[in-house]
């Protein structure tokens, strides 16, 4: 019984001595982290916001308005849609216009010398034009006349959509830089942390170089983020018209009067009420204006000719000549065998063909307005996210992380870690506003949005949706997501 006792003392002694030396080092843990505090400078919270660029702008903000003004005065396909519609204007009063008369001389028998004679004299010859075919011309150019005024107003929307779209991409892209700088200096304070780290023991040279990749990984984006930026100024200053306007910064808030859009009537507003769908509608027109003044042309015109001629015969015995004599002809041409039946059948078929195009035009908008509706739904469904949800948990989370490392219960890496991924949803957040306005831009502009291309023609029946160019994820996301951390 002595023996077991004293095991059992023995044991508690032993238990004890361990006990100790735990909490030996559990005491000695807080000195190591007050001595980590001591050589981390001290912290204050910065929270992600939009506008940093705007507030710190060396000269005058350019705004929306002002860059539609310049566009309105300088995009030169403004200026080709008015001339098209001069042309075809001029086109339709030259159809009209009734042939010009022909004046010219006539001579029959004609003999010199002593005993002269012959005939000689003048004509005016004129062609009636019958059938009511020169009113049916005018109405052919008329319709075309039509094309080219819907061609510019659809030039104007399409002007107007690239103008606000290559805007918002440059606010987008002086927001990211913002964000991407920010990113840098998180990263680089990370690699400064670990060298001071390292040489206080509590990390190895590893960790050290692990951490300066990834500051120049960061300071990369960021570079790489500032040639976005120019790229998209270059854009919006050409499709301006004023392609060496100077590289300044735009005024705007991405966050604020998002494009309101109800998805499920886009399709069928842009399906409907598209200028693709009129310029489809007035070519159907034009072509049935076509076949009318085609059915017209068998009708022969009049040819109708008069003149004076002097005849120099004698009359009889009589030493005088005839003197002047009237001339007259009247002449139609009879359509035996061709009675424009070919050009007929033509325009019956361009008739079918205008038919079914404007078929094809509404399927061809349903097809990519649904592509549209669908980014734009995402791209809300994620800012919207981003804004009330996953944002607001990312700054709290951050914020607690700094009142931690104040009270030393954190160390300073993990605040920047925290800070890190606070910045990177606000990079994914921004990308998410700019895909939001772009493909609702898109989508209020009838997806016309390549401000630099050509008018089409009146007779361009096979181009009135050339321009739909829907903003692709791929446009809007990169490069900002090349060298994301994943």
């Amino acid at each position: 019984m002595r023996r077991m006792a004293r095991y059992g003392a023995m044991v508690f002694v032993n238990a004890l001595g361990m006990a100790g030396g735990l909490l030996g080092q559990e005491m000695k843990m807080p000195k190591q982290e007050q001595s980590h505090h001591m050589e981390m400078p001290a912290v204050t919270a910065e929270y992600p916001r939009m506008g940093r660029a705007q507030e710190r702008a060396l000269g005058a903000l350019v705004t929306l308005e002002q860059v539609q003004k310049i566009a309105a005065d300088s995009n030169p396909t403004l200026r080709q849609a008015e001339a098209e519609i001069r042309a075809t204007k001029a086109r339709q009063h030259q159809a009209g216009l009734y042939p010009n008369p022909t004046v010219g001389y006539t001579g029959d028998e004609i003999r010199g010398g002593s005993v002269g004679g012959g005939k000689q004299g003048f004509f005016l010859q004129q062609a009636v034009v019958t059938g009511g075919k020169l009113a049916l011309s005018r109405e052919v150019f008329g319709k075309e006349v039509k094309l080219a005024e819907i061609e510019a107003e659809e030039q104007k929307i399409r002007v107007q959509s690239a103008v606000k779209m290559a805007f918002l991409r440059v606010l987008a892209a002086q927001e990211l830089l913002e964000a991407r700088r920010e990113m840098a200096k998180i990263a680089q304070d990370a690699a400064e942390s670990q060298r001071r780290l390292m040489n206080t023991g509590q990390a190895d040279e590893s960790e050290v170089l692990e951490a300066e990749v990834e500051a120049q990984r960061v300071r990369m984006a960021a570079r790489m983020q500032e040639n976005t930026l120019r790229e998209e100024w270059r854009s919006l200053a050409a499709v301006i018209g004023q392609p060496e306007l100077p590289l300044a910064t735009v005024a705007g808030n991405l966050e604020t009067d998002w494009p309101e859009l109800n998805e499920d009537q886009a399709v069928e507003t842009i399906a409907k009420e598209s200028p693709a769908v009129r310029i489809a509608d007035a070519a159907e027109s034009r072509a049935q204006s076509v076949l009318a003044r085609a059915k017209r042309e068998p009708v022969p015109d009049v040819l109708i000719r008069g003149g004076l001629e002097y005849n120099n015969e004698t009359l009889g015995s009589v030493p005088w000549a005839k003197g002047w004599e009237g001339i007259s002809e009247l002449a139609v041409q009879i359509p035996l065998f061709n009675r424009n039946q070919g050009n007929s059948a033509a325009a019956r078929a361009d008739i079918d063909r205008a038919g079914l195009e404007r078929t094809r035009i509404a399927l061809t908008l349903r097809e990519r307005a649904a592509s549209a509706v669908d980014q734009y739904a995402n791209a809300r469904l994620m800012a919207v996210e981003y804004r009330d949800e996953m944002l607001p948990r990312a700054k709290r989370a951050y914020s607690l992380m700094v009142n931690k490392y104040g009270q030393m219960l954190a160390s300073y890496p993990r605040v920047l870690d925290t800070q890190r991924k606070l910045y990177e949803l606000q990079i994914e957040y921004i990308s998410a506003l700019e895909s939001v306005w772009t493909n609702g831009i898109a989508l209020q502009g009838f997806l016309l949005t390549d401000g630099l291309e050509a008018p089409a023609r009146p007779g361009e029946i096979d181009r009135p949706i050339r321009e739909t160019n829907v903003p692709m994820p791929e446009r809007t996301m990169s490069p900002r997501e090349t060298l994301r951390n994943p």
